[in-house]
């Protein structure tokens, strides 16, 4: 791992998290975490598992220490490393569907769906906060997911095509 790589992950999560902050709520203050999209961004462009770890433990973290959740920062943690290792082995799998743009903004939004699930279990089941699940699912998680669908449908052309024209050289290209 080099660090031209480091940087862009850093920038991409620090991107996510100014897009996290300044996003109103809604729902009773919950809000789409745009972190997990720039995470998903950064797994297409730097598919190696060092890669991964890294960028789901600091959005995990960073999530985590942001969130307006109830007892928030463990699910956060545990729901990005968890949705990070699963959509690189999706992207692994579907190589082929996963170059394009329209397969990787469905796994993107698959993606999104599976962290909000994976978070709300967390939250719910095991730290026991009392919370009703399918409301919360269909109130906060189905909005982040087409919110997170777009961002990264818009997001993902524009970083690949700024990477092209400084001839930075990524990972996705040589697996």
């Amino acid at each position: 791992m080099n660090t031209k790589n480091l940087v862009l992950m850093a920038m991409l999560v620090s991107v996510g998290a100014a897009l996290y902050l300044i996003i109103p709520g809604f729902s009773g203050g919950m809000k789409p975490d745009f972190m997990l999209t720039m995470m998903f961004i950064g797994i297409f462009l730097f598919r190696d598992v060092r890669s991964v770890f890294i960028l789901a433990l600091t959005t995990g973290v960073l999530s985590g220490l942001f969130s307006t959740f109830p007892l928030g920062f463990f699910p956060n943690i545990v729901d990005k490393l968890i949705t990070a290792f699963v959509i690189y082995a999706v992207i692994v799998l579907l190589k082929r569907v996963s170059t394009h743009l329209i397969g990787a903004t469905i796994i993107a939004g698959v993606g999104t769906l599976l962290s909000g699930f994976i978070f709300l279990s967390v939250a719910i089941f095991i730290l026991g906060v009392e919370l009703p699940f399918s409301a919360l699912f269909i109130a906060v998680v189905l909005p982040a997911v087409a919110l997170n669908g777009v961002a990264f449908f818009i997001i993902y052309p524009i970083v690949t095509k700024l990477m092209e024209r400084s001839s930075f050289t990524r990972t996705a290209t040589t697996s």
